[in-house]
């Protein structure tokens, strides 16, 4: 019997993308400073935990100042199998199959989606530059703070009130949930700017669909629609936007804006003349309490816009971009691709396995995480599973003790350990605040 590889601590790496927030006030600095310097004047927008080589982790326990780094991508391809189980080996090719990542959100990232498996192949062999692996990135957010993002087609209620179930400080009760979602029709009616750029004809006959008969025509128009909007020119577009600016700060003396009036102000701020400063208005406006959780799949449009999260997607980097970025836009391609499914986003509910463990499981094979809450003193156990999980410290302090080890290692903001297959690890809480800690592991469904 071969010995059971035994886990690993980890040095990350960050991606500075300029809409992360800045030096200390970003929690994505905070974990990296544990074991790097950090910039009190640059942004730190995303800690990524994996083998994708645009970010990789390195073992922090092999190697040596004059030495290279041993990359966890190359130690699990040394011993796939043990390291990352067989089945978890077999089906993605001895790879780690997702990456985790804890975000620091300052001002808007792109409106975007991500491509299906056979799209992201495509577009890889295509332009290889922007569009660097060939898998795809289904991927969640839990909120580590209030999370706001856009995210899916506004749906054909003008209003609702969703029931469900609190994840956060009623986890076995209910609450009810205003989604203030405005209907797209009164959209295409009541924003001019819109209807003056994508013209009366393509809004004409989306306003001429039944509310109560849904269908595929409803997708064919509202892809008209939107393909217009988006493709309309820039000079166009500047003009427009600064209408709508002007407009909205003329009416804010009269009367009070919406939500998404008062956001749209916003990102003109943010991005001038740009063309997501108005779809803004198609999609959902969603806010998440610290706890709650997003999934979102394939061809979803969607922008996070403020807040500090932890993600968990597969191991991809492909985002094919239309608005609200300075970077390449794709606009032909994100239109094409779009499902064009209209409703409110489903928030992701949490299964509780302990007092200490609450799980997300959203539906794609890849990932799933638990969320660890560790009060001074309290200890948890993860039990062994059959595939590779990684850990990472977001509050608090304590110890982590590997499965039939007499000794333990000390653990702290900023600790992340990547755990083999087969390793039972238990947590303990020290210092006199609560720990949490965040695990990511392959669904445990694929094992089941």
């Amino acid at each position: 019997m071969k010995d059971i590889p035994k886990p690993q601590r980890l040095r990350c790496s960050v991606q500075n993308y300029d809409w992360g927030r800045t030096g200390e006030e970003s929690t994505v600095a905070v974990l990296f400073s544990r074991n790097n310097p950090i910039d009190p004047e640059k942004p730190y927008a995303e800690f990524w935990i994996g083998t994708h080589p645009s970010g990789p982790s390195s073992l922090l326990s092999l190697g040596s100042s004059d030495s290279q780094p041993v990359l966890l991508k190359s130690w699990i391809l040394e011993n796939p199998s043990s390291v990352l189980g067989d089945k978890v080996s077999e089906k993605w090719h001895g790879d780690l199959p997702f990456l985790f990542k804890v975000l620091s959100v300052a001002k808007a990232l792109s409106i975007q989606a991500h491509p299906d498996k056979e799209l992201a192949k495509a577009l890889h062999e295509m332009n290889p530059s922007v569009y660097k692996d060939s898998n795809h990135k289904p991927e969640m957010a839990i909120a580590l703070t209030e999370f706001k993002a856009l995210c899916g087609f506004v749906g054909i209620e003008s209003s609702c009130l969703r029931k469900e179930k609190a994840v956060f400080f009623f986890p076995y009760g209910f609450r009810f949930l205003h989604c203030f979602i405005k209907e797209l029709k009164d959209i295409l009616t009541s924003v001019p700017e819109i209807r003056d750029m994508i013209g009366d004809e393509h809004i004409d006959k989306y306003m001429s669909i039944k509310e109560t008969d849904p269908s595929d025509e409803t997708k064919v128009v509202l892809r008209s629609i939107y393909t217009k909007l988006m493709s309309t020119s820039e000079e166009v577009v500047s003009e427009s936007v600064s209408k709508l600016k002007h407009r909205l700060n003329t009416e804010s003396k009269v009367r009070m804006l919406t939500e998404k009036e008062e956001l749209a102000l916003r990102l003109e701020q943010q991005y001038p003349n740009d063309i997501g400063v108005i779809s803004s208005f198609f999609f959902n406006y969603v806010k998440l309490i610290p706890g709650e959780a997003l999934h979102i799949g394939a061809n979803e449009p969607h922008a996070y816009i403020s807040g500090e999260c932890v993600e968990c997607m597969a191991t991809s980097d492909n985002v094919v971009r239309a608005g609200l970025t300075p970077k390449y836009k794709d606009v032909q391609t994100l239109c094409s691709m779009l499902t064009y499914k209209q409703g409110y986003p489903e928030i992701l509910q949490r299964t509780p396995l302990n007092n200490n463990v609450l799980r997300y499981t959203p539906p794609f094979d890849e990932f799933e995480v638990d969320h660890i809450s560790l009060s001074p003193g309290e200890s948890v156990s993860c039990p062994a599973v059959l595939g590779p999980s990684i850990l990472v410290v977001v509050t608090g302090e304590g110890s982590i003790q590997m499965c039939c080890a007499t000794d333990e290692d000390k653990i702290t903001v900023g600790d992340v350990y990547f755990v083999p297959a087969k390793n039972e690890i238990k947590l303990t809480s020290g210092g006199t605040g609560e720990t949490q800690v965040y695990r990511a592991g392959v669904n445990s469904r694929l094992f089941n």
